[in-house]
């Protein structure tokens, strides 16, 4: 056995609600896991990326991720780079030594594709909140070494700009086989959420898009004006946030939300010269949708490989249909993805921007509450756990 520091996730009581807590304790405390088998590397993380993820976990929302694994404690922390302590007997492509970023497919089908995810629901598997970890090879793609970028932005990289990759890639081919390029030759891409998005819609700009994205403070949108990205303010439509049931029996919310959804198209028509949003990158979900499928053109694509507010989503079938909308739902990617996502991003610059604030490894839990909070303005929130 392995015996390391680590921050835990214990499972909460079978009568516990998500509303109990405003997130659930992490606990620092000796972590014991098994030795590594043939295929398998023992490594120690550098830094790690927070996720949306390990806020769902802590938040036991929408499940308790620990009696979901059937585990009564898991180790969280699926996106990071690491150092290779030690490869096992039957790893070729890894040496002691090696920096590599974690690519967090847990468990895949027979195309490759996630089905669960490392250090969240796949079993048996732990994450970067932990001063040691072991890991299949084939959850860590090495960092080229002559890299001209920091560990830091690595870090941010690993799930944000890969997830971004495998959906950008099928969504700009959905629009393309329905909108050539000879009849549109820069179409306009919008997003709304958070990381990934920024990362979509700067890959959207390798393909002459032009690309807006809808942010509410100053800082966030000082940065997307600097990555050459339309920066729009959401504060200018506030209650833009759609919730059905107030919508049908609280008049004054109907009117708010309608004066603002009112708002934006009218931002959406003075951008695209009335000609509506081509591909629309929505993270957000429920409160936003009805909006953004207001604003798609036609033909138009919709496209997420995520959520954040509203699992479950309700559309018009004939009108989508007549506006040839197609809908994009992607999930993490393909190992041969992150490899290409790498690639690409080395070789043209497609990386995160560097944020300076690093939270140290023993106030992870003041991390994970102000996350929960919004007090996190950082797209890239990064944590460190051992030195580079």
């Amino acid at each position: 056995m392995i015996r390391t520091e680590a921050w835990v996730l214990y499972e909460g009581s079978p009568t516990q609600s998500a509303d109990d807590l405003p997130t659930a304790e992490l606990k620092k405390e000796i972590y014991s896991f098994p030795d590594i088998t043939d295929h398998e590397v023992l490594v120690e993380p550098i830094y790690g990326s927070w996720e949306a993820n390990m806020s769902h976990a802590l938040e036991r929302r929408p499940v308790d991720i620990c009696r979901q694994r059937g585990e009564e404690k898991i180790v969280l922390g699926n996106a990071g780079v690491v150092r290779v302590l030690k490869p096992g007997s039957r790893v070729a492509s890894l040496q002691e030594g090696d920096l590599c970023m974690v690519f967090c497919n847990g468990v895949w089908d027979e195309l490759g594709y996630p089905a669960k995810i490392l250090a969240y629901d796949a079993p048996g598997t732990m994450g970067l909140l932990a001063k040691q970890m072991k890991l299949n090879e084939k959850n860590l793609i090495k960092i080229p070494e002559d890299t001209k970028y920091k560990l830091e932005q690595w870090a941010a990289f690993s799930l944000r700009y890969v997830t971004a990759w495998a959906n950008w890639k099928l969504t700009y081919g959905c629009l393309r086989l329905q909108l050539p390029e000879s009849l549109s030759p820069s179409p306009w891409v919008w997003g709304w959420g958070g990381g990934v998005t920024l990362a979509e819609l700067t890959l959207a700009q390798f393909s002459q898009c032009r690309v807006a994205m809808v942010a509410s403070t100053d800082e966030r949108l000082s940065l997307i004006k600097q990555m050459d990205i339309v920066p729009i303010d959401r504060r200018r439509f506030p209650n833009l946030a759609y919730q059905q049931d107030r919508y049908q029996s609280d008049t004054s919310f109907k009117m708010a939300y309608q004066e603002s959804e009112e708002i934006f198209l009218e931002m959406v028509d003075e951008y695209t010269n009335k000609q509506g949003v081509s591909i629309f990158v929505d993270f957000i979900g429920l409160p936003v949708f009805r909006a953004t499928l207001k604003a798609l053109a036609r033909p138009g694509v919709i496209t997420t490989a995520g959520w954040k507010e509203g699992m479950h989503l309700s559309l018009m079938r004939a009108v989508e249909c007549m506006k040839w909308h197609t809908h994009v739902h992607t999930h993490y990617a393909r190992y041969e993805e992150g490899l290409e996502a790498v690639e690409f991003g080395e070789k043209n610059g497609w990386m995160p921007p560097l944020d300076e604030t690093v939270y140290d490894w023993y106030v992870i839990p003041q991390l994970a509450q102000e996350y929960f909070e919004g007090k996190v303005d950082s797209y890239y929130p990064l944590y460190q756990v051992n030195e580079p």
